[in-house]
């Protein structure tokens, strides 16, 4: 296909600036949101042995009321577990935040009753670690959960979609004659550009889904508001919390789990129903979302759907969220969800997304690769001077080295550390400035080493990170007697190390036996 190369230029040049712009948040985005599609599995293999009996759900009522009359500030919010997803090993569970955000880190709390009907309550711990690798991808890695954060995530979203479609573009000359042609050789900048574009191409349809549910998940309250408007109708009751209050006083008695279930039968009798989540049942606005799931229906959050019941009278108060039941509005935006999430297709979906977040990552670190030997400063011939890389590019491989691998190393150590703790030493939630102190610590070793030196030694120190995931299931295994952890994490893991152990050992090699003149030449001993 023929483009005029001034329009091939312009795109080139976009292309180029837009990318290097959002990169390295969208790598951090994209390998974050690798392990938030395993979000729940992950929040399972942290957890120690069951602590709790699992209470019969005949008994959750008993087991509510306990909970409430010794600790009354659950009321403003708790979850009663139908089945066992979520990894929450116990029948009833509450969060208690660290702030007003919704998002808001916590430590998570679980009840159930001993043999005697005594009341029960351990620290879940380690169960907000998932909640923050989520964040991490929501906030390409901002150390604030806020909704400025995630509009900053949506202008990223922004210039991810402009990068793809200029990428196109530029590609489409070449399109058919290059498609899957991948030259090695000593041109290492044609080898890259080459798989780049085969990753690129190949992936289109899941980055332009990524782009654009991005995009509507950092805006998406803004558009219900223009839903709203636009249709005539009064603002929404699940989020804004506007449906009606009962007349006077609340009615004293809860209806019972088993008469709440049976209620939402009635409303939805194709959803499977998961949990029963109770919100400010001592308030003016009690309500329960009755959390379920339906295979032949699009999904609107990761979890499910939901409908909405008055707790005391199961009276219907929303069942705009149900799978299946939607509006074809909310059907459309909560469609960008379920693509967004994959939170449809099953197990085989959920992998085939972790694997094209992983390519993803990818292909924005080889991005910017691109652009710094672009930018390189060649000797010239018969000269055996060697020449200054310029700042700014010295500057961009060691943030593209100490960023990618940082973030890859401290989400690693973190599970591992949480893992051991949960177990040696519970009560001890150091994840969060453990992740931070490994992600500055390499960004800070590969200025101080260089990109060179300092991308062989951190991706062994991220092999390492790595391998302490199996490593720590074993600790654990001989110290309680016996294997209990998630082997799908513990094998992947393990294989994830050992593909990182041959690419430091490949960087090393290749960079010792590279130009010179390059940013990735490794010579003598390294300047620390």
């Amino acid at each position: 296909m023929k483009v005029p190369s001034e329009i091939i230029r312009i795109y080139k040049s976009l292309h180029t600036w837009v990318g290097i712009i959002a990169g390295l948040g969208l790598f951090i985005a994209f390998y974050a949101g690798a392990f938030a599609v395993f979000k729940e599995p992950l929040r399972a293999w942290l957890q120690p042995p069951a602590q709790l009996r699992m209470v019969a759900l005949a008994d959750a009522g008993r087991l509510m009321d306990a909970v409430l009359s010794s600790k009354p500030g659950v009321a403003a919010g708790f979850t009663v577990h139908v089945t066992e997803q979520g990894g929450i090993p116990a029948r009833l569970s509450w969060q208690e935040r660290d702030g007003e955000e919704e998002h808001a880190a916590g430590r998570w709390f679980m009840a159930g009753l001993g043999e005697d009907g005594s009341l029960q309550i351990r620290q879940l711990h380690g169960a907000g670690l998932p909640d923050f690798i989520d964040t991490l991808h929501r906030v390409i890695g901002l150390p604030v959960d806020h909704d400025y954060a995630r509009w900053v995530m949506g202008v990223v979203a922004v210039l991810y979609a402009l990068a793809l479609i200029s990428g196109v573009v530029v590609l489409l000359p070449s399109l058919v004659k290059d498609f899957f042609l991948l030259r090695t050789g000593r041109n290492l900048k044609r080898m890259w550009l080459d798989a780049h574009n085969i990753v690129g191409i190949i992936s289109l349809p899941f980055h332009l889904v990524m782009a654009i549910t991005a995009v509507v998940f950092a805006y998406h309250d803004l558009f219900y508001v223009m839903q709203d408007q636009l249709s005539g109708k009064p603002p929404r009751p699940v989020r804004s919390m506007q449906h009606q209050a009962l007349p006077g006083h609340p009615p004293v008695k809860l209806l019972s789990p088993q008469q709440l279930l049976a209620r939402a039968q009635q409303m939805a009798p194709t959803m499977q129903v998961d949990a029963l989540q109770y919100q400010d049942i001592a308030g003016a606005r009690p309500l329960v979302r009755v959390w379920g799931h339906d295979s032949r229906a699009v999904m609107p959050r990761p979890r499910g759907g939901f409908l909405v019941l008055q707790p005391y009278t199961g009276k219907l108060v929303s069942k705009e969220m149900v799978p299946g039941a939607q509006s074809l509005s909310n059907t459309f935006i909560s469609s960008f969800f379920a693509l967004h999430m994959a939170s449809f297709g099953g197990v085989l979906l959920q992998w085939l997304y972790f694997l094209l977040a992983m390519a993803g990552a990818w292909l924005f670190y080889s991005g910017n690769l691109l652009w710094i030997e672009s930018r390189r400063v060649k000797a010239a011939r018969g000269d055996s001077r060697v020449p200054q890389q310029r700042r700014d590019v010295r500057c961009m491989a060691a943030l593209s080295v100490g960023i990618s691998l940082g973030c890859m190393s401290g989400i690693s150590l973190s599970l591992a550390a949480s893992k051991l703790l949960n177990h040696f030493a519970a009560g001890e939630e150091w994840y969060l400035p453990l992740y931070y102190a490994v992600f500055l610590l390499s960004i800070t070793w590969a200025f101080l080493r260089g990109a060179a030196w300092a991308s062989r030694d951190l991706l062994w120190f991220c092999t390492l990170a790595t391998l302490a995931l199996p490593l720590s299931s074993l600790l654990v295994a001989v110290a309680q007697g016996g294997y209990a952890a998630g082997w799908a994490v513990d094998v992947t893991a393990l294989l994830a190390s050992g593909l990182l152990g041959w690419l430091a050992a490949f960087v090393g090699r290749r960079l010792s036996a590279g130009s010179p003149d390059s940013v990735w030449y490794m010579m003598g001993r390294g300047r620390v």
